[in-house]
């Protein structure tokens, strides 16, 4: 028996307490009566290489902009985070109205270019992304699995999804829109097979505009720059500012998308990140950590699980019975799942879905996010972070991702090779996944003994890790690729 166990569990439940005490307090439930709102200037963060300065929170375009309850207005809710500060602005394709109540709301606040009362000044300071669920930019019909979705005719593809963002948001909704709009971000939504990295990039190299289909990043390059690669853009429009991608479900895919992407062109990523995050096949510790090695934005969602860490099933929200209008709750204070994801290194912005706002601050959802999204990255320290993960583990036993592939452990390096030149034995291998701890380092072993430890770097492209072992230009010997985690777990993988 361990004598000292009673002063580790009492140390253990006041670390957890006040933990809980420090946000539910302001649960929106619990709020206490003239709670403030968040001092303005609201913080922002440097959005990887785009450089625009996002505001900590962002506002999702799902939840009440999407399947709007009744006595609920959700052109005030998109109103209020404006006139609060807030600077990222969320929508997609596949939102029902969101688009269009973004529109209405755009055109009150002097958004929309070529209404009376636009400023151009203001509609700079924001930043709106919307997206598309749709693979191909021109053909693809033989490849039904991997097309895609939208709330459009059918039959449609990229480029018009965002021409229809455009005409939703800026225009009249039937087609047109004005010159001088655009969008500041387009990301390829939901992301979740191979087949479908397959799909979009497909002609990227080197779009042919007489192939039969083209991928939809090769197209979103084209109204990106003003070009027309790909046939698809005869009018030369630059209706976009940058491109990016989405995903909820597995990092591995999610990663190939980044690593092949050769020009650049995916300077923005949207990914699901919580604190029950690593009992999953984890993102922080794989994919998060390749786009922030390429210093692309990145996105925070699901902070909630989309509503299953509290009253909500863990299941895909459909209708407005899904709209959690409570979050939060004693044992597990939103605000400190709030500040888990902004604290996660790499985040830029967490989008949060509103169910309803109010006049007084203790009642509202919105101010409730915005005043715990004001966090520095790397504020909280390991040691917190876990004890929100302890907390989280609690909501249904932590089977609340169910957007989330599931647990996988830390693998061996993949691929491994060994050929042989004039330099020595080169021995190449493509990155080992990380399991609920972060990649450490690699070791190379020879024979049974170690040659060489080699610090842990992200794979940002499909240019395999190397080893040239100068000492063997022999046919003999035998190599082994060992990847070791933060916890001295270890997988090898024999060449």
């Amino acid at each position: 028996m361990d004598i000292n166990q009673p002063q580790k569990s009492r140390r253990r439940f006041l670390q957890t307490s006040a933990i809980v005490a420090a946000g539910a307090a302001f649960a929106p439930r619990l709020f206490a009566a003239g709670t403030p709102v968040s001092p303005a200037p609201l913080m922002k963060r440097t959005f990887g290489r785009i450089g625009f300065k996002v505001t900590t929170f962002g506002l999702g375009g799902q939840a009440s902009l999407q399947w709007t309850p009744e006595n609920t207005d959700p052109i005030a809710i998109i109103e209020k985070a404006y006139h609060m500060g807030v600077n990222y602005f969320d929508t997609s394709n596949v939102y029902g109205p969101s688009q269009v109540n973004y529109g209405k709301a755009f055109s009150r606040l002097g958004l929309v270019p070529g209404s009376p009362n636009y400023d151009a000044s203001k509609r700079k300071s924001i930043f709106l992304t919307s997206k598309t669920m749709l693979r191909f930019g021109k053909g693809g019909d033989d490849r039904k699995s991997v097309l895609g979705n939208s709330n459009g005719p059918a039959g449609s593809k990229a480029l018009d999804d965002v021409r229809r963002s455009l005409s939703q948001i800026f225009g009249d909704g039937a087609g047109n829109y004005p010159k001088e709009a655009w969008l500041d971000m387009v990301l390829i939504h939901n992301l979740n097979r191979m087949e479908e990295v397959d799909a979009l990039y497909e002609g990227y190299a080197n779009p042919d505009p007489n192939a039969p289909s083209i991928g939809a990043l090769a197209a979103l390059r084209d109204v990106r720059d003003g070009t027309n690669r790909t046939g698809l853009n005869p009018k030369n429009e630059k209706l976009i500012r940058h491109v990016g991608f989405s995903g909820h479900n597995d990092t591995a895919v999610m990663m190939e998308m980044i690593q092949r992407d050769s020009e650049d062109l995916l300077e923005g990523m949207l990914v699901a990140i919580n604190a029950n995050d690593k009992l999953y096949f984890n993102m922080q510790h794989n994919v998060i950590a390749v786009a922030a090695a390429k210093n692309m934005g990145i996105i925070a969602m699901k902070v909630f699980a989309d509503g299953a860490m509290y009253t909500k099933k863990a299941e895909w929200s459909r209708s407005v019975a899904h709209v959690v209008l409570e979050v939060g709750s004693n044992e597990l204070p939103a605000s400190q799942l709030i500040r888990y994801s902004l604290d996660t290194p790499g985040i830029h912005t967490a989008i949060i879905g509103i169910g309803k706002i109010n006049d007084d601050p203790a009642q509202c959802q919105l101010s409730y996010n915005l005043k715990h999204a004001q966090i520095r990255s790397g504020e909280l320290g390991e040691a917190q972070r876990k004890e929100i993960e302890s907390l989280a583990v609690r909501a249904k036993e932590g089977k609340t991702n169910y957007f989330q592939k599931a647990y996988q452990d830390l693998t061996p390096p993949r691929e491994v090779k060994m050929t042989r030149n004039e330099k020595g034995a080169v021995i190449s291998w493509h990155t080992a996944y990380a399991g609920d701890a972060a990649i450490d380092r690699y070791e190379i072993w020879k024979d049974g003994a170690k040659i060489a430890a080699i610090p842990f770097m992200p794979q940002t492209t499909k240019k395999p890790f190397e080893y040239v072992d100068k000492q063997q230009k022999a046919t003999t010997g035998s190599y082994v690729v060992k990847v070791i985690d933060k916890k001295d777990r270890i997988a090898e993988a024999m060449v």
